[in-house]
């Protein structure tokens, strides 16, 4: 069973969030039986974040990661080989693709591949103009001064 959500009241009170309504949006339009490859999400420290996809039948150069401006799509893709004659095939090789979202000021720092897991680490790094800054309080009478001064 589908719901589809009208955003609209949002957009009376609201200014500046219009990519949240998108995120939940794409989120609600995601299928649920897309679950290959699957995956962990971790938190490693108050700011640092790690990916690992299960990519067993990978090689290091079937998979790419790119990192756009709030977007990490991973996508892997095996070469057309030979035909083979399976008894059983168990271990799925089928082209992926995964988009994750990334909340502002988040920063792929590297990936890695080890042991049929490929590892993304991340790292929110808020620029020093963005951070919560003190606004000191100063003298009603100081600030009067400045204003007859200036008139």
């Amino acid at each position: 069973m589908r719901t589809t959500f009208d955003f609209s009241p949002l957009w009376r009170s609201t200014i500046g969030f219009d990519h949240l309504a998108d995120l939940l949006d794409s989120s609600l339009r995601h299928s649920a039986d897309d679950n290959y490859p699957p995956y962990n999400v971790e938190r490693c420290g108050e700011d640092a974040y790690r990916i690992s996809l299960a990519v067993a039948g990978f090689g290091m150069d079937d998979i790419t990661v790119t990192a756009e401006r709030d977007t990490l799509i991973i996508e892997g893709k095996k070469p057309d080989a030979e035909q083979r004659e399976y008894l059983y095939h168990g271990i799925a090789a089928r082209p992926f693709r995964r988009v994750f979202n990334l909340a502002d000021y988040v920063q792929v720092k590297q990936a890695s591949f080890k042991d049929g897991l490929l590892i993304v680490d991340l790292v929110r790094e808020v620029p020093d103009a963005m951070k919560p800054r003190r606004i000191p309080i100063g003298n009603a009478g100081a600030s009067h001064q400045i204003e007859q001064k200036a008139a």
